[in-house]
């Protein structure tokens, strides 16, 4: 946060009297803080947005987009302070921080976000979209805005989603071409019901180790394979280590972007009608930069590890899928984004 400079100034003229000689008169007093308070400049209001992708990644960006825009809309009396990389810890921390007012703002997974509002799992519904374009066309089904409004009585308000890439499957030795393929394999997932759900329906073995150590645990045969998105796959160089990537596009990777209620309502009006504006913008902005980077990074891809597109994936992994349904199905939330987003794609 900018400090106001050190201001010089002169003493002011000292009334005094015999009985007080060092005494100087309220009045003069009080005036001279007014003015002295008068003359510095007014310090900007600073809000700290924490997240966990690192600086190249595009939710990182997107939050870069977002703080530039708020700083000229303002015209810098707001300013966002960005924490990439979980520098203030993991997404359950920032969580905890921000639903007690620590932490103003969050890019977050909608995987750690569904531990706040389980409807959110609808979008991790197995082969529910093709691609990132289709996925941000269910963002404005009534169902995926009711899941944000349901975040309120959380403690934060949510603005709305943007995407990393689908999922599909790297794996070390092997394309996987049906179910067997995975079976008794190590895969790293993250740690949230609904691909933990998945994977064991596979009879595969969910790993939920850290982003950090996968590069690793590919290397020396710790891990068989790994659940990943094509942004993390080329940003952290896993194609070094594993050369078969199976393209399965079988699950959207939302992220939702929120801000603790404590600081909005702390915000006058016009400084949420900035916030509101700047970070529509910088979603859309995110959504469509992701759509033009999943062909960016796939010809990448192509062009140093073997590359195989699983055709029938969905019916490969029927049984992944009737375990996912037969878990989340019966959420009246989940039924209804499930359904809002298929007529939603149907009428395209």
């Amino acid at each position: 946060m900018p400090i106001a400079p050190d201001h010089t100034t002169s003493e002011p003229t000292m009334t005094t009297t015999t009985r007080h000689p060092l005494r100087r008169p309220l009045t003069l007093t009080l005036l001279s803080a007014s003015l002295l308070a008068a003359s510095a400049p007014a310090l900007a209001k600073e809000l700290r947005l924490g997240m966990i992708t690192p600086p190249q990644h595009i939710w990182t960006q997107t939050a870069e987009k977002f703080a530039e825009s708020v700083a000229e809309r303002s015209d810098d009396e707001l300013s966002v302070a960005l924490f990439p990389s979980g520098q203030l810890g993991d997404e359950s921390a920032m969580f905890s921080q921000m639903e007690t007012g620590l932490l103003d703002m969050g890019i977050m997974t909608a995987a750690l976000t569904s531990q706040r509002e389980p409807s959110i799992v609808g979008w991790f519904t197995p082969f529910l979209f093709d691609s990132v374009a289709q996925a941000a066309k269910a963002t404005e089904t009534e169902a995926a805005r009711l899941m944000l409004d349901n975040l309120e009585s959380k403690g934060l308000h949510a603005f709305g989603y943007t995407f990393a890439g689908m999922r599909h499957i790297l794996m070390r030795d092997q394309h996987v071409t049906r179910a067997e393929d995975v079976a008794g394999k190590n895969m790293r997932i993250i740690p949230f019901a609904a691909m933990n759900t998945w994977w064991r329906a596979m009879d595969a073995r969910p790993t939920p180790i850290s982003l950090p150590d996968v590069y690793q645990g590919l290397q020396n045969g710790m891990l068989d394979g790994v659940d990943i998105d094509l942004d993390a796959l080329v940003g952290s160089g896993f194609y070094e280590v594993a050369e078969y990537l199976t393209l399965t596009s079988h699950m959207a990777f939302p992220a939702v972007s929120v801000m603790s209620q404590a600081t909005r309502a702390s915000l006058s009006e016009e400084e949420r009608e900035i916030i509101d504006t700047a970070m529509q913008e910088a979603l859309a902005w995110g959504i469509e930069a992701q759509i033009e980077a999943e062909q960016r990074n796939l010809a990448t891809l192509e062009e140093r590890i073997d590359v195989y597109t699983l055709e029938d994936a969905e019916g490969v992994f029927a049984e992944a899928n009737q375990a996912f349904a037969e878990r989340f199905g019966d959420h009246p939330l989940i039924q209804a984004f499930q359904q809002q987003a298929a007529e939603r794609l149907a009428a395209e």
